[in-house]
């Protein structure tokens, strides 16, 4: 994986981009962040914010939002860290790796998980 990268994510119902996040590397472990979304303001013109989201997260802007935080290398794996969810303002144990030129994430609850497919971004 490259030092950054921007990966589009993908709503697996429609197939539509729901948003563009860069992954980038900070001190050994592996960080994203929200770069771009389809629509980044609401009704009014403000900017998203992630409403449902705890602590310092709570109303900031969902772009320039940090999602993945804290993952390090494990085999041919990214482990150990979390991803935000910014609909629902979950925090989840992730997993991360590349397949096929995509990008694969996986997000844990407990002993249940959910895995989306990322497309390399431009």
């Amino acid at each position: 994986m490259r030092r950054s990268a921007a990966w589009k994510t993908v709503d697996e119902k429609s197939g539509q981009v729901t948003s563009e996040v860069e992954l980038y590397e900070q001190g050994g472990k592996l960080f994203g962040k929200i770069i771009g979304l389809p629509e980044p303001n609401d009704a009014q013109g403000k900017p998203k914010t992630c409403t449902k989201c705890q602590g310092a997260d709570k109303d900031k802007p969902i772009v320039g939002l940090v999602i993945v935080k804290d993952l390090g290398p494990s085999g041919d794996r990214y482990k150990g860290g979390t991803i935000l969810d910014p609909e629902d303002g979950k925090v989840y144990k992730a997993e991360i790796w590349t397949e096929d030129g995509k990008l694969k994430v996986r997000g844990y609850l407990g002993p249940f998980y959910k895995t989306q497919t990322w497309l390399k971004g431009s």
